[in-house]
């Protein structure tokens, strides 16, 4: 049995392809597109489906969309359609800005386009497809013959966190903007079965609260929230009380939000691009601070709910990873685990294995989320021929991690594209930029690299065997969603992932998860002394991560990578002429032409 997931609405549009309880596939849109995020989070973008993430899913299993069984859209519009239910009609304002009644009930004047676009999702999936993949959509109707499930938002999110954990029973926690209704839910998790505890709904939200700082920062919100969570390091809590007196807990997991009125509180909004100061940084560091005490008091009433020993998560707001660091090392909970798509895009993983669940009738769960490498891979030749095809110069190397791991303790910077693309935000060893982590400059260099802000930390991956030697309470992190503090005896070894707060965003990796880049560490760490490599997604500011052999060179010849390592091959850069060289060069061309 074949079911397809698809997350379509907001952003971070994904598919994901489920055989018989086993993912195959997953990917998100915008690596095929290269449009950030795959679409705005606006009303008029609901329409667009995921098309390359659903040709790439299909390709993998040399399947075409008649074949499928099952779609599962994350996303349930009766939930929100009450007494519109059933009418074929919806009314768009011209002018919504001067509609009056609109403008004291808050509503969305383009609600009924967005739910019309979601009830037509089944037609759009088959009538507007591109034409270059017109071929794996063949045979398909409004009708099928698969079956159309739409599935709520949360238990979509709460899906995604716990199916594919290591647990058999868990709590479930999902924080994130919004769904249809709902903002935070809970969950008990039993073998394939969801049990909903509870739910706090619109407009209460904590997601929604960080998106509002993160727009108020200047920031792009359901984008940028992360640059919040980086500059909230350098700041001091001097307006804790103040989100704290928003913030009204029931005691019973529920809580309610006062309005935000932030002007009036801290003045004008920073300009996009405009200077940070001391009160941005201090706004950053309180706001980022309520999240971390509501949130763990918020999973203390769940643990005593459930009695769970362990903690599963998702929604946009379990990508914060300070505040996951907390709730491990301070919560009541043995285990948390975090789903890496944990954002909207891993909606389409939840809907697919849960209507794969409930469809299977499947007691036995068969599948367990070792790695990420779920997007698409390349063979050696595949990259050869487009090399060749591009006539690029490149070498074949003989030893990738010793050749690569010396190349590296020189202090170079390289473009590291191996096996299947991570699904979720975090590059994770297969589509990543890699340097030592020193000397401390090395995050400055970075930076510019990527055309950053210079407040933005880098991350280390670390040999699973020796984090516990360099960062403290360091457990298996495989996706990159917890910080740890740096032991002090070793923040000179590796100063570059060093953040101001002392702190580091660690990946482990073992070598059954990604042999080649686990090799790769471990050559560098007998080099050096120190398995330790700074990593980054590989990519530059603006852009999605890359995806193909044709975006990987493309993003390494317009950035100042040193080298690019694909598969087995490497391309290196010709050192760049110095100008008082290349002055030289003139005058003597000169005086032999004179």
């Amino acid at each position: 049995m074949y079911t397809l997931g698809i997350n379509a609405v907001f952003h971070d549009s994904a598919a994901t392809l489920v055989k018989d309880g086993v993912v195959l596939a997953a990917a998100e849109e915008e690596r095929f597109s290269r449009i950030k995020h795959g679409k705005r989070p606006i009303p008029f973008s609901t329409y667009e489906i995921p098309y390359n993430a659903i040709d790439f899913c299909l390709k993998t299993a040399k399947i075409t969309l008649a074949d499928i069984d099952h779609i599962a859209y994350s996303f349930d519009p009766e939930l929100i359609l009450g007494s519109r239910a059933g009418s074929n009609t919806v009314e768009i304002p011209l002018n919504p800005a001067g509609v009056a009644a609109l403008a004291t009930t808050g509503e969305n004047p383009y609600e009924g386009l967005f739910l019309s676009a979601i009830l037509n999702a089944p037609g759009h999936l088959v009538d507007g497809v591109p034409h270059h993949l017109t071929e794996r959509f063949r045979g398909a109707t409004v009708d099928g013959p698969y079956q159309w499930h739409y599935v709520n938002h949360h238990l979509a999110h709460a899906a995604s966190a716990f199916l594919p954990s290591p647990y058999e029973r868990a709590a479930v926690l999902v924080l994130d903007g919004r769904g249809e209704v709902a903002t935070t839910s809970y969950w008990l998790g039993e073998g394939n079965t969801m049990t909903k505890l509870g739910e706090v709904n619109l407009p209460h939200s904590l997601g929604l609260l960080y998106e509002q700082m993160t727009t108020y920062l200047g920031f792009l919100h359901s984008s940028d929230e992360y640059k919040v969570m980086a500059v909230a390091s350098y700041g001091d809590p001097v307006y804790a009380d103040y989100f704290r007196s928003l913030i009204h807990l029931d005691g019973q997991g529920g809580y309610t939000i006062d309005p935000l009125r932030l002007n009036e509180t801290f003045g004008p909004a920073r300009q996009r691009g405009g200077p940070l100061e001391k009160r941005h940084f201090d706004i950053a560091h309180s706001v980022q601070l309520v999240l971390e005490e509501t949130v763990l008091q918020l999973i203390t009433w769940l643990h005593k709910q459930t009695g769970a020993d362990s903690l599963c998560m998702a929604g946009g707001v379990a990508l914060n990873c300070v505040m996951n660091a907390q709730l491990r090392d301070r919560g009541p909970f043995k285990n948390i685990w975090v789903q890496p798509a944990a954002g909207d895009a891993g909606t389409a993983l939840g809907a697919a294995m849960w209507i794969d669940a409930q469809e299977s009738k499947r007691p036995d769960r068969r599948y367990r989320m070792d790695h990420a490498y779920l997007g698409p891979n390349y063979t050696d030749d595949d990259i050869e021929t487009f090399l060749n095809w591009s006539k690029l110069p490149y070498r074949r190397l003989a030893n990738p991690a010793q050749d690569v791991a010396a190349y590296l303790a020189e202090g170079h910077v390289i473009g590291w594209f191996q096996q299947g693309m991570e699904f979720g935000p975090r590059a994770l060893g297969a589509r990543s930029i890699l340097a030592p982590p020193f000397p401390a400059q090395m995050q400055a260099r970075l930076n510019d690299l990527k055309d950053r802000e210079d407040f933005r930390p880098v991350a280390p991956v670390v040999l699973e065997e020796a984090a516990d030697t360099y960062f403290l309470n360091a457990r298996q992190s495989p996706f990159m969603l917890f910080v740890n503090q740096v032991r002090p005896e070793r923040v000179a070894d590796i100063p570059a992932v060093t953040h101001t707060d002392r702190t580091a965003r660690i990946q482990t990796v073992n070598e059954q998860q990604n042999k080649p880049y686990y090799d790769l560490i471990r050559e560098f760490g007998n080099l050096t002394g120190v398995p330790v490599l700074v990593n980054t997604s590989f990519n530059t500011r603006g852009e999605p991560v890359v995806c193909s052999p044709r975006d990987a060179v493309e993003s390494f010849w317009t950035s100042p990578l040193d080298a690019l390592v694909i598969g087995s091959f490497m391309l290196e850069k010709k050192p760049a002429i110095r100008q008082d060289e290349a002055a030289v060069a003139l005058e003597e061309t000169d005086v032999q032409r004179g």
